[in-house]
């Protein structure tokens, strides 16, 4: 079966996207299917290019673990703003579709949120095609950057709006990450008949229980201390004034031994640096920056629990952020900031407490007595391992997708049989034949510009 996928983030990049993205692609080529990749040259989140990539009007291409990867040109910006940042997303829109349209007819079309011109790339790339579409939906937009008031015109948000309810309906199969979303785009739509949720979830042969690494808490300066990490975007969203408000009562509470650990980049970061400097909070609080995705393991040893945190909203609720998953399968217990079916499956799990989204004294507390009671806090990192190990386990998951596509891309193919044998009763017409390719792993190399 040939897939191609549009995705507006992949590896190198380190989001969620672009690492679901890979880590189903990868696997479904093992499978022995041809699966392409059209998305951007890696910049997110700063809008800067990442080393040794290219961002030429004609594309670039590479192969990575077996999956053709095509980069198309965009308008880069950093995940900050908000006119700048839909210009990149229309450029990927436009560009995506005429790249793809120059490709050999797949048998079925994949495209990906979080923000939906990927989507409407799909769209229009699947009727081009005449093949089917499945849409992915990652995050209910354009109602997230609403509530996160990213953009306050009415009549733009309207008509954005009215492009979602048709997207939704364009699509031959709709797949969500989470029930909630699922919810949210029932309560749009009447699509209950074709629509599926495959959560995220975890490499567990990847993400393994591990002793911490000591150069990093030198590096940090975390030995010796009980470590609560927050891993991923420092976003808007996030709502991370509740490390600064925490980490205050933890200082007036004198407990030197308890210290936050943000890894990770975004619009947020340099207003929470500037608060901490400001405070004095820079022993409680300390700032990694972004790190590669193989450090995400490393980094996941080193912390003793994990922040997992979102504004209170009640758009929010349907969200399931994938850091969970990789903070359960490394046994770490998870403070969960975030209401809804996230924080169902911790407390289902006995892998974590429930925090009340902003509430800086009681994350503050749960914190010391997580490290007041220590034989407790192993064992919520010992079941949030085993829960996952049974619920989340990619190569389960990415199993269920290709059985998705595959039913989705048949039934595609024996309605168009029916209509071309309609159609030949008196004048027989060669249809287009859809060959199955079987893609051998091809090592990662350079991207390089097409001749």
């Amino acid at each position: 079966m040939k897939i191609l996928f549009l995705s507006h983030y992949f590896p190198p990049e380190v989001n969620a996207p672009a690492t679901r993205t890979y880590e189903h692609a990868v696997r479904w080529v093992k499978a022995g299917h041809d699966v392409t990749v059209v998305t951007c040259a890696p910049n997110c989140p700063d809008g800067v290019l990442f080393e040794g990539y290219l961002n030429p009007l004609r594309g670039t291409t590479e192969f990575v673990d077996g999956i053709r990867v095509l980069r198309t040109w965009t308008y880069l910006a950093p995940n900050a703003g908000t006119l700048r940042r839909i210009l990149n997303y229309l450029s990927y829109l436009v560009s995506a579709v005429l790249m793809a349209l120059r490709l050999p007819r797949p048998d079925v079309v994949v495209a990906t949120s979080p923000q939906f011109f990927c989507g409407w790339a799909g769209v229009l790339v699947a009727r081009c095609k005449r093949v089917p579409l499945v849409l992915e939906i990652r995050d209910i937009w354009p109602e997230s950057i609403e509530v996160l008031g990213a953009l306050r015109q009415r009549t733009l948000l309207r008509l954005l709006e009215w492009l979602e309810r048709r997207m939704y309906r364009a699509a031959r199969h709709i797949v969500c990450v989470g029930q909630g979303y699922r919810d949210n785009i029932l309560s749009k739509v009447n699509v209950a008949d074709r629509i599926s949720v495959i959560t995220n979830g975890v490499d567990l042969a990847r993400f393994q229980p591990t002793e911490p690494d000591e150069r990093f808490q030198h590096w940090h300066d975390l030995e010796d201390k009980f470590v609560c990490s927050y891993v991923g975007t420092i976003g808007m969203a996030h709502g991370l004034e509740i490390v600064v408000e925490a980490a205050r009562l933890l200082r007036q509470r004198d407990r030197m031994d308890i210290a936050f650990c943000l890894v990770g980049d975004g619009a947020a970061r340099e207003t929470l640096e500037i608060q901490v400097r400001e405070a004095g909070l820079e022993p409680w609080v300390r700032f990694t920056g972004r790190l590669p995705k193989e450090d995400m393991p490393m980094v996941l040893a080193n912390s003793d629990a994990c922040l997992v945190h979102l504004r209170k909203c009640e758009l929010f609720t349907t969200v399931l952020p994938s850091k969970i998953f990789e903070t359960m399968a490394m046994a770490r217990p998870i403070l969960t900031g975030v209401e809804g079916e996230a924080r169902r499956i911790v407390l289902e799990a006995g892998a974590g407490v429930a925090l009340e989204p902003e509430n800086a004294e009681q994350l503050a507390e749960t914190l010391e007595r997580m490290a007041d009671q220590p034989a407790w806090t192993l064992q919520l990192g010992a079941q949030a391992r085993q829960y996952v190990a049974r619920h989340f386990n990619r190569d389960t998951l990415a199993a269920q997708y290709l059985t998705l596509l595959t039913d989705v891309a048949g039934k595609s193919a024996e309605a168009e049989e029916d209509v071309m044998s309609t159609k030949t009763t008196d004048h027989p017409v060669e249809s287009e034949a859809t060959a199955t390719s079987s893609a051998t792993p091809i090592s990662s190399r350079r991207p390089r510009v097409p001749q």
